[in-house]
């Protein structure tokens, strides 16, 4: 039975995808019954997988047909579950119960809700396929359906037109990422006649040629497509805020995590090309871009998704970022983040979600006071603020924390200062969103409004939960999840070894440490120093608030008194340049940086054949690069 569990896992989506489309809309309970049965047995059979692969480290392997390998050569398509594949298939197949669950009551006013369902459990089963396979062509074709399904949830609100346009978006770029995958994949497979991972690896064993560094490159950049790394990230803004929030909350904790698999099972296990500098550089460099860019376009957002789709771009760079040091704090560092990330994330997404249920909107503008209206939705949102800004005793901080010290201990001081400036820019904005949303004035016409029904609030509250255990408990967490999976990544001899057998597996490069089971000491917790940062970065954002988004004593009932002694702070300055609406709070920011805000405003133009070249252009440099650099 355990060696079947990894194909239920995924063919249970896939048949529950088939069944949905067969009922359509002629019985709305049955069809929700399926999904939900569909979602919860694929969560069930992952978490069934716990105990022979975590608990007593095996590695489940299940050929598909039975085409088992013939003279050490694989000819059919394999699925290889170790610790780092059941690792993310844990916490992706709990987001899709959760989302699954959230969307019952989020899109009945909807229509097309059977095709809803439809591509939302195909979604699903494809990166769930993608995680357990171990055939790279499988990868592809998972990624594929993985792609096409989201570009139609994008535009599942066709009735508005930009997400219309950002659907085309998406097919546009997301078939090049996929393309330079696809061609990659067929250069590999010219070269050594397999498409089994393990095979591969044995075989590459750093026989890094013109060929095979060519389909490097273009394997990594497809990657960096679909996980919407900076510059290849301008269809996700789009994407992200004019989806469904269910949907939202999945492109930000499954779809953009499972290309971070793909770079993880390429550079560690199939290339073995992590113990190279010149490749570590490349994702030190390329993470630490994203987070800074994500960030400081976030801050210039005026729609809740839209800035939420901005700090999931710069919240990867830190996980791309971590797993780039290639040392066993950064590992473990990149690891919990990107779990974490994936519940902070999806918990915000969902908050935005219940906001859009409940006044019809998402802009920052129209918004104000929703927290006497909705106190639980307040709550929630206000866990995720702090969980994503790295406040204690929230997840956030410690992952970051690893990060920080992995970073500076690996010799990247500077990247440590980004992350650590990162992080206040994030936690300033998210003080932005709170005053925007939640607090300050009601406007008249939410005065009515309502919390959001108990099937959307609870998925938010298990994951707010999980957002507070993943802080306090940070050694549980990692001794029973995450330590087990960034051993998978340094020791991934094993990973050959079960599939193609000890001759494969005694090729690879000595294994890069062991990593630590993080305590309260390593996670930030009880250190005098990483208090005094906290301090540092809680007051410099709160500096931004106060002065670059400007202080209005005339929005207080005693400053239209004739009182002088008002006059010295604001007496005289023209109203257009006294921004203190809360998602404006940062003009001043803005206008001291506006150059770069012009330069990033005209990049971000909307115009496909601009995003395509980017990738274009973006695939050229890493080529330059790992032709001159990576040996």
């Amino acid at each position: 039975m355990t060696q079947h569990l990894p194909i239920l896992a995924i063919i249970t989506l896939f048949i529950g995808a088939f069944i949905v489309a067969l009922i359509k809309e002629k019985n709305e309970v049955l069809r929700n019954t399926v999904v939900l049965i569909a979602t919860f047995m694929s969560f069930i059979f992952t978490l069934m997988m716990y105990k022979p692969i975590i608990g007593e480290g095996n590695i489940i392997t299940y050929w598909m047909g039975n085409w088992e390998p013939v003279q050490n050569w694989a000819i059919g398509i394999g699925l290889e579950v170790d610790q780092l594949s059941l690792f993310f298939g844990l916490f992706i197949s709990l987001s899709i119960v959760l989302s699954a669950l959230y969307s019952f009551k989020y899109i009945e006013k909807e229509t097309g809700k059977d095709k809803y369902y439809v591509l939302f459990l195909m979604m699903s089963a494809s990166v769930m396929g993608f995680i357990f396979t171990g055939d790279l062509f499988n990868m592809y074709v998972m990624i594929e359906i993985m792609t096409f399904a989201s570009v139609a949830l994008t535009a599942f609100r066709n009735n508005k037109p930009e997400a219309v346009e950002a659907g085309f978006k998406y097919i546009a770029i997301g078939s090049i990422g996929s393309s330079l995958i696809l061609l990659a994949t067929v250069i590999i497979y010219a070269q050594f006649h397999t498409l089994n991972l393990a095979q591969i690896a044995g075989e590459l064993h750093n026989n890094y040629t013109i060929t095979t560094l060519f389909a490097l490159a273009l394997m990594v950049v497809g990657y960096a497509v679909k996980v919407f790394a900076v510059p290849t990230h301008f269809v996700a803004p789009d994407a992200y805020m004019t989806a469904p929030s269910s949907i939202s909350m999945l492109f930000s904790g499954i779809v953009n995590k499972a290309a971070v698999y793909g770079i993880l099972r390429v550079l560690y296990v199939v290339y073995q090309s992590m113990n190279l500098p010149s490749v570590q550089f490349m994702l030190i460099f390329w993470g630490t871009v994203t987070m800074f860019i994500g960030v400081t376009m976030a801050l210039a957002q005026h729609d809740f998704k839209r800035l939420l789709a901005f700090h999931s771009i710069s919240q990867i760079g830190y996980v791309i970022t971590g797993i780039g040091l290639a040392t066993a704090l950064g590992i473990t560092g990149g690891l919990y983040h990107a779990l974490n990330h994936t519940l902070f994330k999806g918990l915000l997404f969902l908050c935005a979600g219940a906001v859009y249920y409940a006044t019809g909107t998402t802009d920052l503008d129209k918004l104000g006071g929703l927290a006497k209206r909705m106190p639980q939705t307040a709550l929630i949102f206000i866990i995720g603020a702090f969980s994503i800004s790295g406040i204690p005793p929230f997840n956030g901080f410690v992952s970051k924390w690893i990060i920080y010290q992995a970073s500076y201990e690996a010799g990247y001081a500077p990247v440590t200062i980004i992350a650590l400036i990162v992080s206040v820019m994030t936690l300033a904005s998210f003080i932005k969103v709170a005053q925007s949303a939640f607090f300050g004035q009601l406007p008249k016409e939410f005065k009515n409004v309502e919390e959001v029904p108990l099937s959307m609030r609870v998925p938010m509250w298990i994951m707010a939960i999980l957002c507070i255990v993943g802080g306090i408990f940070p050694s549980s967490f990692t001794k029973y999840l995450i330590t087990p999976a960034a051993n998978a990544v340094m020791n991934s001899a094993k990973y050959v070894e079960v599939m193609m057998g000890p001759e494969f597996a005694s090729k690879f490069y000595n294994n890069l440490g062991n990593a630590p089971v993080i305590d309260y000491k390593l996670a930030g917790y009880w250190q005098p120093i990483a208090w005094l940062i906290l301090f540092g970065i809680l007051l410099l954002a709160f500096t931004l608030v106060a002065l670059l988004g400007g202080f209005n004593p005339k929005h207080f009932s005693y400053s239209d008194e004739e009182d002088a002694k008002y006059d010295v702070f604001y007496s005289g300055e023209s109203a257009e340049f006294s921004h203190v609406g809360g998602s404006d709070l940062f003009w001043g920011l803005k206008y001291q940086f506006r150059h770069y805000f012009d330069f990033m405003h005209k990049i971000h133009n909307g115009v496909v054949n601009d995003y395509a070249l980017s990738v274009v252009l973006t695939a050229a440099v890493v080529l330059l690069y790992v032709f001159t650099f990576v040996r």
